[in-house]
């Protein structure tokens, strides 16, 4: 029995379930979409929730650009670029057979500073959050101070007195490790057996403690919460819950409009905007889209991108069952090479926060996503991890599936030609050369396999 109900039972209620459960590359809808003001006008975070993150940030530049050397071009401010993808739209039309008629640009958040990857935003901001209301209450630090101070040496005494765990995949658990070992917090990272052992040893290098774990995502943040529980100095940063890391995320889309702005990327009821996001088990991207629907209303139309074996946000969304199923309930084995996309239980408090504002959600396989991966390399020179390919399917599944078609007109979308297609890259440039090359090389064969038919 799952949650009461038969494998049966479940097949026939939410025929999704059997796609799914069969591995099959799927495309779902959400036919609980809301109207975007009043769904916002009822959630829990607000525009100046998202406002505040974002202030928060801009006090933490000073440090950010002491410590980090590399983000002093930005004056401490931790952000990607947008770039246009004009070769890779003609692969994505090949592809689809097709004309793309909306531009494709990428958000190269792969390349953000100090980690790498989306999780620098979620997870960073609440190592800063945490740092901030510790050093506020000691009474060596006010709101109006500079915030360079926080390097000093009297911060990181007063730092090593806490400790800090996280459960992660592996992006998570850079963000924190290096953010939280910078600092001068004790930080123990608990990762799970898909997170890569590269991450492990840069996290190690840095000081930072990595307990393994044979199983999956969900046993390393339970050992994680388990371990902070008994420590009254140990912060837990909870991927599944928490509300601090949401919020750092969100941020993403105010900064997005002033880019859009830079770039005259006009977003309208006439110029929609379509993201795609890569998604585990849901805070990167269900705080970036709720950012987005803040930010731009009905025009920003946001889908995930999950792999074939670890679809769990699909499944608790299309189901409504949140965290009350996982995939392996049904059969699938959350074993994928995007690790992390590898989660198996979606959280509950993302599902249910974006469950009325998420446009939809797909499936690809990992052949797939390496595919993109060394057709990217060749194309546009940019290396990404495969997790951070997921969302380029979605562009090919909006403008040339009849699901996608539907969608438009449904929206009153009667031309691409003025879309924008953004495909969120969450993560990719601190792979090793070797790994990197690696990657490249499987790609690189599924291509030249699908060109001679092999």
């Amino acid at each position: 029995m799952i949650a009461g109900k038969t494998l049966q039972e479940w097949h026939d209620e939410f025929p999704i379930t059997k796609e799914l459960a069969a591995l099959k590359e799927t495309f779902w809808l959400n036919d609980r979409l809301g109207e975007c003001e009043e769904v916002l006008r009822h959630s829990a975070v607000t525009m100046e929730d998202i406002q505040d993150a974002a202030r928060r940030l801009e006090r933490f530049a000073p440090y950010i650009e002491r410590v980090f050397p590399e983000t002093q071009q930005h004056g401490g401010i931790i952000e990607s670029p947008v770039i246009a993808l004009t070769e890779m739209k003609r692969y994505l039309a090949k592809e689809m057979s097709q004309e793309v008629k909306g531009q494709v640009l990428l958000k190269c958040d792969s390349h953000l500073p100090i980690s790498g990857s989306i999780k620098a935003r979620g997870g960073i901001y609440e190592v800063l959050a945490l740092a901030e209301d510790i050093a506020l209450k000691s009474g060596r630090l006010s709101l109006g101070d500079n915030y360079a101070k926080l390097a000093d040496d009297e911060f990181k005494s007063l730092f090593e007195r806490y400790s800090i765990a996280v459960g992660s995949t592996g992006n998570l658990g850079l963000s924190i490790g290096i953010m939280g070992a910078k600092l001068g917090f004790k930080t123990t990272v608990h990762m799970s057996a898909d997170a890569k052992q590269w991450k492990k040893a840069m996290l190690r290098s840095k000081g930072v403690t990595v307990k393994e774990y044979a199983d999956d995502y969900s046993k390393a943040v339970e050992a994680g919460r388990k371990e902070a529980q008994g420590d009254p100095m140990c912060h837990f940063v909870d991927d599944e819950n928490s509300l601090s890391l949401f919020l750092g995320y969100t941020v993403a889309a105010l900064r997005l409009k002033k880019q859009f702005e830079a770039r005259g990327v006009v977003v309208d009821k006439a110029h929609p905007l379509f993201v795609y996001l890569p998604c585990g088990v849901g805070g990167g991207p269900g705080g970036v889209l709720f950012g987005l629907k803040s930010v731009f209303g009905e025009n920003a139309h946001c889908f995930f991108a999950e792999p074939t074996h670890s679809p769990c946000m699909l499944l608790g969304l299309a189901t409504g069952y949140h965290d009350r199923v996982c995939v392996q309930d049904f059969g699938i084995d959350n074993k994928t090479d995007a690790d992390g996309l590898a989660v198996g239980r979606a959280s509950s408090f993302v599902g249910k926060t974006i469950e009325h504002l998420i446009s939809g959600s797909y499936t690809l396989t990992d052949d797939s996503m390496y595919r993109y991966l060394a057709a990217l390399v060749d194309l546009e020179n940019i290396e990404l991890e495969p997790s951070a390919l997921a969302g380029f399917r979605g562009v090919s599944l909006l403008e040339g599936s009849e699901n996608g078609k539907c969608y438009a007109s449904a929206h009153g979308i009667t031309s691409m030609e003025n879309a924008t297609h953004l495909v969120w890259a969450t993560g990719g440039n601190m792979v090793p050369g070797d790994v990197r090359e690696a990657y490249y090389a499987k790609g690189k064969g599924l291509l030249l396999a699908d060109e001679t038919g092999g």
